[in-house]
């Protein structure tokens, strides 16, 4: 099979979806020249939910990921099926919604090690064992770094930034980097949760002209009817 015939699927998969879709892509090219359409329809499934999530589209994310689980349940491979759960959740990370991956945690028996080491990223308990089964671009965080800079692709930065906060290494910073990011993307819920922070560390610090700056910044995005 040649690469270059499914680099625009990988391109376009790793952007959006940072890592669950990298083994569906891999699994595709593996199978020969033409992918299963369950691989297919996933990688589809998974970029337009992980994009409506980030808009602030939680109807169509959530009738996304559904049919995502759905054909990668096909395969009967529960690692397939737990990073699609886990590429939800990194999402909400990304928007700092740290509630517990529960669509994650009935398939973690039956996950690889790599599944569960994202897991505990994600969770913020990554340990030094862990650090070599992540995804390169989330290595130095799980390390002990405390920096974002050099994470180039846009969503996994901002996974990592939500981490860092997560586990109360956030810098200023981090903060201003990932609200530059999802402003960049025209992300609307992690630019919301982002400027939240930034908000908060303004007040924090005294600069109540810039507290009032950043929420009116908010009140912009934020439509109207409240969603």
């Amino acid at each position: 099979m040649s690469p270059a015939r499914h680099r625009p699927v990988w391109a376009r998969s790793f952007r959006h979806a940072a890592w669950v879709v990298t083994v569906l892509a891999l699994t595709a090219c593996a199978s020969g020249p033409k992918p299963p359409d369950w691989s297919t329809n996933a990688v589809g499934h998974v970029e337009r939910g992980t994009a409506a999530y980030l808009k602030g589209d939680g109807r169509v994310e959530a009738r996304e990921f559904e049919l995502a689980r759905a054909e990668t349940a096909r395969t009967g491979r529960p690692e397939l099926v737990a990073r699609v759960e886990l590429s939800r959740c990194a999402a909400r990370v990304a928007s700092l919604d740290f509630a517990p991956c529960a669509g994650f945690e009935p398939l973690r028996p039956d996950a690889d090690e790599a599944e569960r080491a994202y897991a505990r990223y994600l969770d913020g308990q990554a340990g030094a064992q862990d650090v070599a089964r992540l995804p390169p671009q989330h290595r130095a965080v799980a390390g002990g770094g405390d920096s974002v800079a050099g994470i180039e692709d846009p969503l996994a930065r901002l996974i990592a930034a939500g981490v860092l906060l997560r586990q109360s290494r956030a810098t200023p910073d981090t903060v201003a980097r990932a609200v530059e990011t999802s402003s960049h993307q025209g992300w609307r819920r992690p630019l919301l949760a982002w400027l939240g922070v930034q908000a908060r560390l303004a007040e924090a610090g005294g600069d109540a002209a810039e507290a009032a700056r950043i929420r009116r910044r908010m009140d912009l995005i934020q439509p109207a009817d409240g969603r």
